[in-house]
Parts: structure tokens; C-alpha cells; sequence
């Protein structure tokens, strides 16, 4: 038992332990959070609250909520309460890449085993690695132990997760970050189909393919116009397939269906405002549902976005001043070393710092929907969410952007979200606002199972400088 739990009832804890052990793995765990402020996003702060839990599902809550007798009860006097923050676009719960390995390697390489001839992929498809949209990130989820470690410290209880490279990336899923019980941990699969304009590389077999963004572009489009002709000829055949040759069956093709039908939305990774502009001119000449992700020069096109409903998965990696190697200079988002001819590309880097924070703010006003990503920059998440506030955007619509925002685009805002009766018992629990410096993440509820965060060590705290 967690330090910061206590039974309810005394005499309910000595039941408890003397049933047999069987019996007690099928009693529901029950907590209530109480003497808490509570924020349900759904409605406004409660200054004092409780919050009932039961069976991995919230039941209660309230300012004048009954403690139920069998709840373990988690004393809430000094923090507050939120619906757990959702990572928006990532690749949490996919193994590491191997040591050394290329384009090929990481998440795609799990989905079947290399061979000498053929690159790891889905083993039947008729495309090189890298432009399989039959791939389903719920076949290569494979988290450790420590997987989710550095995301809880940042607030994170679920993400939407996808294959971080290639053009077709395949099928993203909806997760929650707890424990290493893949089927437990899929919220929602087949979110949506991840593209991105990835060029080049050891995964697109031995020529590189393909190897610009012209040339991404038009491998994106000869696909998209292939499925259509896939879905004609199946169509033809299905209405009269006597005396016919019946079509050719092509997982990658059929993957795409539910995308040119909208069932699917598509997430496009495209940060400049060239890959942005481009990405929606290919959405609109087949007439798909899409989101962009990253969105680093959204707030250049916003006016687009808007008039389209085209949601941004907001990336809050904002570049930051990094120290310098001996003898060179550094900056942006990596802190990678540039030579003094690359001096051009440094200032871009210096208007970037400037400007990225302002990017939520931005879409905020011309009224273009969007969820924060962390780019997997998680020691910095929550202060990045907190220089977007001070940039411009309000701090109630930096928290949406957190939690309900990302639900209703994924599609998961019926369980996730809010802090309502009836949703998964996801919650972030920090001592302190927010949107207070200093506040620190202390407790995670994720289906509805407790873990503490350590606090850091004295002196851990990132020093960096924005």
C-alpha cells in the first residue's frame, strides 16, 4: 500500500486481509480523493472535493461527496486535482530502435522479423517499408518496465501513439500509460492513419526511395490514387463478380479505404509552412479527413486551418538556447553544434524561440482547434505549457488543450477528458496550480491504479535556458 493511502475503516482492512487470496485479486480497488481542489474541465474548479473511485472508473464527484466505507482514502488537503493529460502525438509504449539501425529499424522492425531478402514491415504487403498503411501500432507496442517513467513525471496518462518513421506510418492507436499489458493498455485502436513526409533512408529499401519531398509527395498521391481505383474495381466486382477475374487483394490498399471514405482521419506530421500547405492541398484534392501534427508553422496558415476545420496536434518542443561545444556554436530544438557558416539557419533558429511560444495563442484566436503534443521532450512539457500561457494563450484553454481538447479530437472524449462519473479514472494530482512555477506533479491516477512520483533529487531540476 502506497504511504499516502489509508483505510477508510479499520475493520474493513482487517476483512479484507483475512479473505483468501483469490478472493482479493476480485475485489475492486476503491479510493477516494478527498479535501482536494478539484478541476473537472467539464465544469468549473471545486475549491474542496472528493473524488470516488471504483473498479478503475470515477463514480463520484463532488464538494458534498460520500466517502465510500470500503475506499481507501488518499488525503488531497494541498493539491490539486485534473483530468489526466493526454499526449497528443508521439510514439510512448514502441521499443527503442536498435543500437546503429536505420529507417528500417525501431517500431516498423517489430511488426515482423528481418529477413536477408526482404526489410522488416508487414510481412505480405506489395510496398517497401515505410509506405505500409496496413501497419497497426497496436502489433508493435512493446513497453518496459520504465517506459512511461520520465511521461508520468510530466503529468502524462495517456497518449496517442503511432510508428515514428516513414510515409505511411500505418495505424495510430489511443493509449494509457500503465504497466506492460498491451491489451489492457489500448484505449482506443485505429485512431487514425499517421503520415509523414519522412525522406530517404535504409527503410525505404536500398535505393533510398523516396528521395525528396517532391518525390514523398508524389509516392502520397500515387497510392491514394490507387486505392480509388482498388475501391472501383472491387466495387465492380462485388455487384457482378460472375465472369469476371476478381481483384487482386492488397493490404496496403485496403488499409486505405476507411481513409477515402472518411471513416479514418488521417494525422499528417508536418511542421514548415511548405509541408503544411502542401499536406492540405493533397487532404483536399481527395477530400480526407486530416489533422496535422507538429504544426511548428501553423500559426502562418491558421487562417487556412480555420476555414478548412483542420485540427493541429501542437508540438511544445520549443527551441531553446543550448551551451556550445568547444570551439563551435549551438542552437535550436537539439543544441546540435553548427559551424559559423550555418549562421543564417542560427538566426531562424532565434526567431523560432521567439515565435513558438506564441503558436497556441495564435491558433487560439483564429479559432483553429488543437491539442499539445510533447514531442517527447517530457522534463520540459509542463513548462513549455506554462510559457505558451504566458505567450497568449489563457491558462483554461492551455489545460483543454491538455486534456478534453486532444479526447474529442481522438475520438475519446465519451471516457476521457473530464473528471465526470462514468469516465476512466485518469488523473494528474500536482501540489499546486498548474500554472504556478514550482508546481510539480505528485500522484497519477491511470485506470484507475495509483502511482507516486518521486520528487526530484536536490539540484535535478533542468537548468536549461529557453
Amino acid at each position: 500500500m502506497h504511504p499516502w493511502l489509508r483505510p477508510a475503516w479499520a475493520v474493513v482492512a482487517s476483512v479484507t486481509l483475512a479473505l483468501p487470496l483469490v478472493a482479493q485479486r476480485n475485489v475492486p480497488a476503491t479510493y477516494a480523493i478527498t479535501n482536494a481542489r478539484i478541476v473537472p474541465v467539464a465544469s468549473g474548479p471545486i475549491p474542496s472535493g472528493t473524488v470516488v473511485i471504483r473498479d478503475g472508473l470515477i463514480t463520484a464527484v463532488g464538494a458534498t461527496v460520500a466517502v465510500p466505507a470500503d475506499a481507501q482514502v488518499v488525503d488531497g488537503s494541498g493539491l490539486t486535482v485534473y483530468p489526466g493529460f493526454i499526449d497528443a502525438y508521439g510514439t510512448l509504449g514502441l521499443p527503442a530502435p536498435a543500437p546503429g539501425g536505420g529507417g528500417g529499424g525501431g517500431a516498423a522492425g517489430r511488426v515482423a522479423a528481418a529477413t536477408n531478402a526482404r526489410p522488416a514491415g508487414a510481412p505480405n504487403s506489395t510496398n517497401v517499408v515505410g509506405m505500409q498503411p496496413e501497419v497497426a501500432v497496436t502489433d508493435v507496442l512493446d513497453p518496459d518496465a520504465a517506459s512511461f517513467t520520465a511521461a508520468h513525471a510530466a503529468g502524462l496518462t495517456a497518449a496517442f501513439t503511432a510508428t515514428g518513421t516513414g510515409v505511411f506510418r500505418g495505424s495510430a492507436a489511443l493509449i494509457n500509460l500503465a504497466g506492460t499489458d498491451v491489451s489492457a493498455m489500448i484505449v482506443r485502436p485505429g485512431v487514425a492513419q499517421s503520415v509523414g513526409f519522412s525522406r530517404g533512408g535504409g527503410g525505404f529499401g536500398g535505393g533510398g526511395y523516396p528521395g525528396s519531398l517532391f518525390a514523398v509527395f508524389a509516392a502520397l498521391r500515387q497510392e491514394l490514387l490507387d486505392a480509388q481505383r482498388y475501391h472501383e474495381l472491387k466495387a465492380l466486382y462485388d455487384r457482378n463478380p460472375r465472369g469476371r477475374n476478381r481483384p487482386a487483394y492488397d493490404p496496403s490498399l485496403e488499409a486505405l479505404q476507411p481513409v477515402l471514405t472518411k471513416q479514418q482521419p488521417v494525422v499528417m506530421f508536418a511542421n514548415s509552412e511548405r509541408e503544411i500547405i502542401r499536406a492540405l492541398d493533397l487532404a483536399k484534392e481527395f477530400d480526407l479527413r486530416v489533422m496535422i501534427a507538429g504544426g511548428n508553422e501553423a500559426y502562418r496558415v491558421a487562417d487556412r486551418l480555420k476555414a478548412e476545420n483542420v485540427p493541429v496536434l501542437l508540438s511544445v518542443n520549443f527551441p531553446r538556447r543550448a551551451a556550445a561545444p568547444a570551439g563551435g556554436a549551438g542552437g535550436g530544438r537539439g543544441g546540435a553544434a553548427a559551424s559559423p557558416d550555418e549562421e543564417p539557419e542560427l538566426m531562424r533558429v532565434l526567431r523560432e524561440r521567439v515565435e513558438a511560444p506564441k503558436s497556441a495563442g495564435r491558433l487560439a484566436t483564429a479559432g483553429v482547434r488543437f491539442a499539445f503534443q510533447s514531442a517527447s521532450n517530457f522534463t520540459e512539457y509542463l513548462a513549455n505549457v506554462r510559457r505558451a500561457s504566458e505567450a497568449g494563450l489563457p491558462a483554461d484553454q492551455a489545460l483543454r488543450a491538455m486534456t478534453i481538447a486532444p479526447a474529442e479530437l481522438l475520438g475519446v472524449s465519451d471516457r476521457l477528458g473530464t473528471i465526470e462519473a462514468g469516465k476512466i479514472a485518469n488523473l494528474t494530482i500536482t501540489r499546486g496550480d498548474l500554472f504556478e512555477k514550482g508546481t510539480r506533479v505528485t500522484e497519477l491516477f491511470v485506470d484507475g491504479r495509483p502511482i507516486t512520483i518521486p520528487a526530484p533529487a536536490a539540484g535535478a531540476q533542468n537548468a536549461r535556458t529557453p
